[in-house]
């Protein structure tokens, strides 16, 4: 099967590393796939897959939130499709106006169009953020009706859709997948790098929904001591540079920035004994499957599907609303009781294996790209062009018949 992917190549975050995980395994399954992303100069990210064919579309600003392309990307991206002549179309949807423009062109094309929906949402308007995040599911929502799939990652997203007009039928559930091969609990220096004997950890980007702040000042005001140190390993901006003079070194908190090297990423969290995510929303966080498939004891808010993830003891889910306040009296515990956070985190273990593998990810992506193109095959033979076809088809058939 030949899969046009159209996704983020950079700036690092997870809609990355979702492209960068599911391409890399649809081709280890023998798919041939070709890649769109809004051209960026620089390395690629760790472990980029080889693609046949890479095809950079044109922008004029590009962030991690979103991208806004130019006047000829619509035509590069509709001439090469129409060169290309791929089975499926596969948005890992960058939220740029192209994304609106995808079904009228896959229409015009007729190639079954696919989307992956990955903004964070609150299943609660709790807060500014959950309720910024939900205007982007009303003002995509009219689009996403249009699209033939849109895989979501939890039946909360897929509840939100509904209400907002995207038909069911329309709406596949598929959660992320972690490689539980890769991502496994193993020997690491890490805490003797750091010289402590309990660390914790947070790794993401340091944006306002992502609520480091509230982490920050948790950690600084439970006097942790001089054997725990907090880890931060993200993207170096604007607020992570307002927030290092106040939350530094001697308060046992560690800046290590972003990280590109995934194996390095890997070494942390099996050298960390609790992965901490305090999030105001999400999706549903790699991070936190990483960290969970890697056995560490996991704290998240409930927004988005985390908490779901976390459910049944599998980690601890705090609310939204006062997370420093939780944090600041769960902290201490998590540090003092090491019986805990290990059975904790072989409960994040065996979740991670028994629901969020990527494995079952992409043979559930797999099944919905068939299931896609047979339904168009389906209907193809009803149209009255395929009927006109079939019909002239079995009258020369009769008259070759009968003459013989």
């Amino acid at each position: 099967m030949h899969i046009a992917w159209l996704g983020k190549k950079a700036p690092f975050c997870g809609n990355v590393t979702y492209s960068r995980e599911v391409t890399n395994a649809l081709q280890d399954l023998g798919h041939q796939v070709s890649f769109f992303h809004f051209a960026q100069e620089g390395p690629p990210p760790d472990n980029w897959p080889d693609f046949l064919e890479e095809i950079s579309i044109p922008f004029l600003y590009k962030s991690q939130l979103y991208t806004i392309p130019n006047l000829r990307s619509k035509k590069v991206l509709t001439d090469s499709l129409e060169d290309l002549k791929p089975d499926v179309v596969h948005a890992s949807l960058t939220l740029s106006p192209l994304d609106f423009l995808l079904p009228e062109i896959c229409e015009d094309l007729d190639i079954p169009l696919v989307a992956t929906f990955h903004p964070a949402f609150d299943r609660k308007l709790r807060n500014f953020s959950s309720g910024t995040q939900h205007l982007a599911y009303q003002l995509y929502a009219p689009c996403l009706a249009k699209y033939d799939r849109v895989i979501v990652f939890s039946n909360i997203q897929r509840a939100i859709l509904i209400k907002l007009g995207v038909a069911p039928a329309r709406i596949a559930v598929i959660p992320n997948g972690v490689d539980t091969q890769k991502y496994c609990p193993g020997v690491s220096n890490f805490k003797a790098e750091v010289g402590a004997n309990r660390v914790f950890l947070y790794q993401g980007r340091i944006a306002p929904e992502k609520n480091v702040e509230s982490l920050l000042k948790a950690w600084k005001q439970s006097n942790m001591g001089v054997g725990a140190k907090l880890v931060i390993v993200g993207n170096h901006g604007p607020l992570a540079a307002s927030l290092t003079p106040f939350y530094g070194a001697e308060h046992g908190i560690v800046w290590m920035g972003f990280i590109a090297d995934e194996q390095r990423r890997i070494e942390i969290l099996r050298g960390t004994d609790v992965f901490v995510l305090p999030s105001l929303v999400e999706g549903l966080s790699l991070s936190l499957l990483e960290a969970m498939a890697c056995g560490l004891a996991c704290v998240a808010t409930d927004a988005g599907a985390d908490g779901e993830v976390l459910e049944a003891e599998a980690g601890v889910i705090i609310k939204t609303q006062g997370v420093a306040t939780q944090l600041k009296i769960l902290l201490p515990q998590l540090r003092d009781h090491a019986a805990w956070t290990t059975t904790l985190g072989t409960n994040a273990r065996r979740r991670a294996e028994e629901r969020y593998t990527l494995s079952d990810n992409i043979a559930q992506v797999e099944k919905l790209y068939s299931d896609l193109l047979l339904l168009r095959s389906q209907s193809k033979r009803h149209t009255p062009q395929y009927l006109s076809h079939a019909s002239t088809h079995l009258k020369n058939s009769a008259f070759v018949r009968s003459k013989y």
